[in-house]
């Protein structure tokens, strides 16, 4: 039924070792303050990659206060723009050398695909870092005038410690997205890492020492979301926090930091995208198209278009088309040529989609493809699609984030807009159309904060990424996310006789 190259073949070995299982903190790699580890599991097979230093809060103190130490007497908000720039423009070379090595390490720890983490997603950490290099020695304030005999400066200064929070579906990328341009405005940063993916964010690191990067700029804690997430979130001396994951998650991190010193969040959180397919698309392509949107990364995509609306005129040959596109998804062990789709990244997530699924049944969907396991070894589940679901069901309202789609039937383009707009999320959505005029109607009424029009996940380093509603707070990449990083301060001098104002 489906191409599967899971059956009973043994798991590829990986072409990389593991030699970073530490904490990164102040410079150096230390073991945690309490000696414990914790394992981090190959998601094809469920058995330990390696054991790895298990911070809680005891070593976001200590990261803390190499940071602060490293922030207030250190070289590195002290140093010119440039000469930041340069570090950054060093580390990414690095990276772009070790590409091969640090692509096997992500699958080998998350389970995706190593040609699109090869291919795709390491050329783009390196085009992140090249991007944030440019801005470095960019930053710049304002000259304003004021009525009446004053020159008045408007500085852009650097906000202090970042407390940083990763997750596990993109960890190098997100490490990017938080990393880049916390650096790059002269902050010094703690990165906790997800318990699920600590791996790659230690090599990576290392990268950046040999960069130049100076001691206690950046710090690297793995460790569990209770301990190790909620010491940073609530930490008296971190000046920033940036959290993407989950929006549950998402609400606690909030709170610890009100509570505590009121530090500014910025927060990256779930969705549950639309993707529009209009009646004058061309079908097989928006087959190929919403495919991609939702199977991607196995469906372990915040913006992922899970919510298929399909206009009634095509409905039908779409499903079916559909159904005979995912059936020919390649589903296997990620470091082998030619797979699409990898194992889910671990035992819980995997038990959280089937219930989904099991849901879509019981409440009367159509499962019209998929839904059991592939195997018995490892977290690899079919390719799997609904139809007949009402708006209602918890498989259209909640994020799955697995291979699971949702196709829904709609008659307009009013009826579309109020469906998919009756969410709880606003992350992203998907438009396929040839109408511009129905392009530029559905980009201006969705209340989401990006909508692709006959594409789906692009994202160059330039393009601002984020939620409305209960999708986030703040965006990340671009020009925007430079100013997550920095304080305004208003400098107003009193001016002697001036010969203008």
């Amino acid at each position: 039924m489906f191409s599967s190259a899971v059956a009973a073949e043994e798991p590829i070995t990986p072409p990389v070792q593991v030699e970073y299982t530490q904490l990164l903190i102040g410079g150096k790699y230390v073991d945690s303050a309490s000696g414990k580890t914790f394992p981090t599991l190959d998601p094809r097979t469920g058995e330990v990659i390696a054991h790895v230093a298990e911070g809680d809060a005891e070593d976001i103190n200590r990261a803390v206060s190499a940071a602060r130490k490293a922030f207030d007497d250190g070289p590195w908000p002290r140093m010119t723009a440039y000469e930041r720039s340069r570090i950054l423009y060093r580390f990414a070379d690095l990276v772009e050398k070790h590409n091969d090595e640090l692509a096997a390490l992500e699958t080998w720890d998350n389970g995706k695909p190593y040609e699109q983490a090869s291919l795709a997603e390491i050329p783009m950490f390196v085009r992140l870092m090249r991007y944030y290099a440019g801005w470095a020695d960019k930053i710049h304030g304002l000259v304003v005038p004021a009525d009446g005999p004053h020159h008045v400066q408007v500085l852009h200064e650097p906000i202090g410690v970042a407390g940083q929070i990763i997750p596990w579906n993109f960890p190098l990328l997100m490490y990017a997205w938080k990393v880049g341009p916390a650096l790059a405005c002269g902050n010094t940063v703690v990165l906790k890492t997800a318990e699920q993916t600590p791996l790659s964010a230690l090599l990576v690191s290392k990268l950046f020492l040999e960069a130049g990067l100076p001691a206690g700029v950046l710090n690297v804690i793995s460790g569990y979301g209770p301990t190790a997430g909620a010491a940073l979130a609530s930490h008296m001396d971190v000046d920033k926090l940036a959290f993407t994951g989950s929006t549950v998650t998402g609400q606690a991190v909030l709170n610890l930091a009100s509570k505590s010193n009121l530090k500014p969040v910025t927060l990256e959180l779930g969705g549950k995208s639309p993707f529009i397919i209009c009646e004058d698309a061309d079908v097989d392509q928006a087959v190929e198209l919403a495919h991609f949107a939702l199977f991607f990364n196995q469906g372990q995509c915040c913006c992922a278009g899970s919510r298929t609306f399909v206009h009634e005129r095509i409905y039908d040959e779409f499903l079916e088309k559909a159904k005979a596109r995912a059936m020919k998804r390649v589903v296997g062990d990620p470091f082998k040529k030619g797979v699409e789709q990898g194992p889910q990244i671990d035992l819980e997530q995997f038990n959280k989609i089937m219930g989904y699924i099991k849901s879509g049944v019981d409440s009367g969907a159509t499962l019209e493809l998929g839904g059991e396991r592939i195997g018995t070894k490892g977290y690899y589940i079919q390719p799997t699609i609904f139809s007949n679901t009402k708006d209602s069901m918890p498989i259209a309202t909640d994020e799955i984030f697995g291979p699971v789609q949702t196709v829904f039937k709609f008659k307009d383009l009013n009826e579309v807009i109020q469906r998919a707009n009756a969410s709880r999320y606003g992350l992203a959505a998907g438009v396929f159309t040839k109408n511009i005029d129905t392009a530029n109607t559905l980009s201006r009424a969705l209340r989401v904060g990006t909508v692709w029009v006959n594409c789906f996940d692009v994202f160059d380093a330039a393009i601002p990424f984020g939620g409305y509603k209960m999708s986030g707070v703040g965006r990340e990449k671009g020009i925007q996310s430079l100013s997550n990083y920095l304080q305004v301060k208003a400098v107003v001098q009193h001016l002697r006789n001036p010969a203008w104002l």
